[in-house]
């Protein structure tokens, strides 16, 4: 009797530790299943993402942010409302990219707009008339008073994803952990990168 309720006991146990594991596993797996569905189901906003970041941000001594999954990141971040990338769509001439909780639809967005400024298609265009269409974008974007500008969320998230990533991080910006020092006036020349465990020097604006 007691051998039977002794692995009763041991049953229950090992039972109940199964069901605490899924509640701590099971929404994480559940969140990057979601995420991996969600990112192969749309290539095509991959590949736009990844190079408009690419232009955003190009290759040069470093990789660029298309290099660096900047894009990928982009779409993660709008997909979990960074950058107040959730805020319902206030503005009239935007209400058409609104999904039916109201939340702004900026990859397509974006899309719909290179593909104006390229004459029909961005991913085929040239790669001077892709640059220019992002370059246009951008100016007129920041030339408006900073209000519902989708750009202004979309860009944003391609300079957090890029200078919190490794190469932006330590290889486009200097990286020390712990300053050995406190230098009040440091002689700077244009070749001078700025910090990235300093963020007071940083601005994604």
């Amino acid at each position: 009797m007691t051998e039977t309720a002794d692995m009763g006991w041991q049953r229950r146990d090992f039972l109940a530790g199964l069901a605490l594991l899924g509640l701590a596993v099971g929404p994480a797996a559940a969140v990057v299943a979601a995420t991996k569905a969600s990112a192969a189901s749309q290539p095509a906003q991959q590949a736009l993402m990844r190079d408009v970041a690419q232009i955003v941000i190009p290759r040069t001594d470093t990789a660029g942010a298309g290099d660096v999954g900047a894009g990928s990141f982009v779409l993660l971040a709008l997909e979990h409302g960074l950058e107040n990338a959730h805020k319902p769509v206030t503005e009239p001439a935007l209400a058409g990219f609104a999904g039916a909780d109201g939340r702004f639809d900026h990859p397509r967005w974006l899309a719909q707009e290179l593909d104006r400024r390229t004459g029909g298609d961005f991913a085929r265009a040239a790669p001077a008339a892709r640059r220019a269409a992002v370059a246009g974008l951008d100016r007129d974007a920041f030339a408006q008073v900073p209000t519902a500008q989708p750009w202004h969320t979309i860009k944003n998230l391609i300079l957090i994803g890029y200078y919190t990533s490794e190469v932006g991080g330590s290889q486009e910006l200097q990286y020390e952990l712990v300053p050995t020092r406190f230098d009040p006036d440091l002689p700077m020349t244009p070749a001078t990168r700025a910090y990235s465990s300093d963020w007071t020097a940083i601005d994604f604006g």
